[in-house]
This record gives C-alpha cells, structure tokens and sequence, in this order.
C-alpha cells in the first residue's frame, strides 16, 4: 500500500471514529466472505462493518484518543462502526455468533468509555430502545395514576361519607 493510500485509509478510519456513537472490534478469522456479507446485513443501517488492517486501525485510533483498543487490534480485525442504537449493533453481533462461533466479539468503545468483550455482551443484552422507552411511559403513566388517585381520594370520602349520612337518616326516618 502507497503511503498517501495508508494515510487516507488512516483519515477514513478516524473519520469513522468521530462519526460512531460506538466502536466494535471484532475477530473474523474462518468466516466465509458470504457469511461477512450476511453479518453486514444484519447489522442494519445504523452500523458499518468494516476490515482493516491494524496497524492503521490502531494509528487511527490512536489519532481519536482511543488507545485502549490497541491491545484488541490483533489478528485479521474488523470493526462495526454504530452511528444508531448501539444495543442492536450488540445483539446483531451476538445472534450471529450463535450461528458462527468463528467470529469473535473482542472489546468495543462506547461514547469513548472501553468495553471488554464481556462489556459488549452485557450491552447485547439490553433491551432495545423502544421497549426501555415503553417501560418509563410505563412508569410515568402509573405515578400520575397514583397522584390522581391521591388527589381524588378525599373527594371520593366525602361523597361516601355523605351518602352513608343520608342512608343512615333515611333508615332511621
């Protein structure tokens, strides 16, 4: 590779970097170029699924202050840039595992916090976005509830407390 090729592969890299909410790096050593296919696929839109060579994944890296990854940039590497629910891009990776025990989640950098690989399966196990929005209208929906409920309780016993009063007199008229 020419050098002006290493270094504008090396500002694409970084590029992408700046431009993911995550970055995760993955080992895809026995993987069929169909099944690489298959797993960009499932990726979705939100997630680009990108090989690169080390050396300029890890100066890129460098260049964006990630320097944590330099450790996972070993052996043929590609890397999984989200721009989206990061949760999906997680669990994209994980279900395809499943299927592919080849491919190898190693470690991952999430708003420039370094995951493990064990990190990476914890945020596989997420739920998605909408479902943990679902759940706080949820929460939200029932403490209105709750406070209506409390504002409309001494109403409720007056207006029980009354219509006793009354029965009580009629029965006794």
């Amino acid at each position: 590779m020419k050098r002006a090729d290493k270094s504008a592969a090396i500002a694409a890299l970084s590029d992408n970097f700046r431009e993911s909410t995550a970055v995760l790096v993955t080992e895809y050593r026995g993987l069929t170029v169909q099944q690489l296919k298959t797993l960009r696929r499932s990726l979705g839109a939100d997630a680009q699924y990108k090989v690169a060579k080390n050396t300029l994944a890890r100066i890129a890296a460098q260049e964006v202050g990630y320097e944590a990854l330099s450790d996972s940039l070993v052996g043929p590497t590609a890397l999984a840039f989200v721009t989206g629910d990061v949760a999906s891009a997680a669990k994209a990776l994980k279900e395809f595992t499943k299927d592919n025990p080849a491919l190898v989640v190693k470690a991952g950098v999430l708003e420039g916090n370094f995951l493990d690989a064990e990190g990476v399966k914890k945020l596989a196990d997420l739920e998605s976005r909408e479902v943990l929005l679902a759940k706080t209208a949820g929460v939200l929906k029932a403490s209105l509830y709750k406070a209506a409920n409390v504002i409309n309780a001494p109403l409720v016993k007056t207006v029980r407390t009354v219509d006793a009063l009354r029965e009580k007199q009629e029965t006794a008229a």
